[in-house]
């Protein structure tokens, strides 16, 4: 069960991580948004250590 727990948790960084980017990559990138997306990042990062 914790390692679906955690391949879930991973996948969801993988995830945050590319938003990240993506909205990093565009003409006018909204510093709110990546702001929030890196919030919720570091979010599942402090989780994963958790496991």
């Amino acid at each position: 069960m914790q390692n679906a727990h955690l391949s879930a948790l991973e996948a969801k960084h993988a995830t945050l991580d590319r938003k990240i980017s993506a909205e990093s990559q565009r003409p006018m990138p909204d510093q709110m948004i990546i702001a929030e997306l890196k919030r919720q990042k570091l979010r599942v990062k402090e989780e994963i250590t958790l496991i």
